[in-house]
């Protein structure tokens, strides 16, 4: 994730068309939460999501490799403390410790996910919560892609930076529990949140110990 390998445009810093299906299920998960405590978004690109969830009432910290992203960021969000960052960095040794992280939908494009994934786990206070998102791939939503010709386009082969791995529900559990998380859970995004949806949300515990 370091910022040569991050090719993701940002045409602004408003919301785009993936934030319409997870914003509300993210919302879902985080009214469940007891208190409005800190956030720390890693990946938070040009920081419509940050901003929706300090909208929200949550004091948010976001980090992102992309330059762009981060520039258009903190043009249109100058009040948050958003800045360039890698989860290949040492995040909790740079912004500390947090209830709540918050990724979504980069874990797809990272060389090294176990990396990712002891970031977003060191950067938890213990028995704090990991909220990740992805696009979703099962076997029924993978042959309807295959039988309607757009594997092509799903896979994104002629995107420079595009998505290099591809999860399901049980290759992120086996990744989310190699590292060592608890009580791991999914959620389902868009397309009515089927077997067919356009993203899955797992959410993690760090154990209290």
């Amino acid at each position: 994730m370091t910022d040569k390998f991050s090719d993701y445009k940002y045409e602004n810093a408003e919301l785009n068309d993936s934030h319409g299906y997870l914003l509300p299920a993210l919302k879902s998960i985080l009214e469940k939460q007891i208190t409005k405590g800190r956030i720390f978004e890693l990946g938070c690109g040009n920081g419509a999501i940050s901003n929706e969830l300090t909208s929200m009432g949550f004091s948010v910290v976001g980090v992102d490799p992309s330059e762009q992203g981060i520039s258009q960021a903190n043009q249109r969000y100058p009040a948050l403390e958003l800045k360039l960052g890698s989860a290949y960095d040492n995040l909790a040794e740079i912004h500390g410790h947090f209830p709540i992280v918050v990724s979504l939908e980069v874990v797809e494009h990272v060389y090294f996910p176990r990396k990712y994934a002891s970031t977003v786990f060191n950067l938890l206070e213990p028995g704090g919560t990991a909220i990740i998102s992805t696009p979703y791939h099962g076997y029924i939503k993978n042959l309807a892609l295959a039988i309607t010709g757009k594997l092509d386009d799903h896979f994104t082969a002629l995107w420079d930076g595009g998505h290099i791995k591809f999860w399901s529900e049980k290759t992120i559990s086996i990744l989310l529990d190699e590292i060592g998380f608890k009580n791991i859970h999914f959620r389902r995004a868009g397309r009515g949140g089927g077997v067919i949806a356009k993203s899955m949300i797992a959410i993690a515990k760090k154990p209290e110990s």
